[in-house]
């Protein structure tokens, strides 16, 4: 009975830390419903494993290791369908149920290290960080011979490039494809051309990249 008390605290505890984690932290700021599912379901379900192995295997030990290994070994992450953020918070759901699912860690400072990971999520990924930080990957319906003027095209279209770089270049239809990273302007002011003698570092052709 003893046991059983003591994997309920541990599975109301990762309970709470995956809900604010998905519920609190990922939706309001993402909103893709698709993913709540998938890290609720990935998240119990590594509980599950994790407690059943530890559970058999005593403290853990090689049957752990083996058996954790296996579980993230299917896991598969689409880099088109799933963007570096959700990365983060798929890694973090992972890393909840394994702290919350063993069993011979002490609740305390299970709960203490859920917090941690909570925290650093919610501060690393807040909208207020980089705010008008921007990428996107356009198509310009002309080509740039001079990198400073692909510039000054970027800082018109978009706000003020910080970096990009040129994905392909078709001279028969005259089209630039360009991977950009930009800062918007601020709200209710126009993007703003740049002065083309802005230094700038010319890369491998045919692409250009500044920094």
């Amino acid at each position: 009975m003893e046991t059983v008390r003591h994997l309920a605290a541990h599975l109301g505890l990762d309970l709470v830390a995956v809900g604010l984690l998905t519920f609190a932290i990922y939706y309001p700021r993402h909103r893709r419903r698709d993913l709540v599912p998938a890290y609720l379901a990935l998240n119990v379900a590594l509980f599950t494993v994790v407690a059943a192995l530890a559970e058999v295997g005593g403290n853990g030990g090689l049957a752990l290791g083996f058996g954790l290994f296996g579980v993230l070994s299917i896991i598969r992450l689409r880099s088109d369908a799933v963007q570096h953020e959700e990365v983060a918070y798929y890694f973090t759901t992972l890393v909840l149920g394994l702290v919350c699912g063993l069993p011979h860690l002490a609740v305390g400072l299970a709960a203490a290290l859920s917090a941690i990971l909570l925290l650093v999520v919610y501060g690393a990924d807040h909208p207020r960080l980089y705010a008008r930080s921007r990428r996107s990957v356009i198509t310009l319906d002309t080509v740039h011979a001079d990198p400073a003027a692909l510039r000054a095209d970027l800082a018109r279209r978009l706000g003020e490039p910080l970096h990009w770089t040129v994905m392909e270049i078709d001279y028969v239809r005259d089209l630039t494809v360009v991977d950009v990273r930009y800062r918007e302007p601020e709200p209710g002011t126009p993007p703003r051309a740049e002065a083309a003698e802005r230094p700038v570092r010319q890369a491998t052709a045919p692409s250009w990249e500044t920094v």
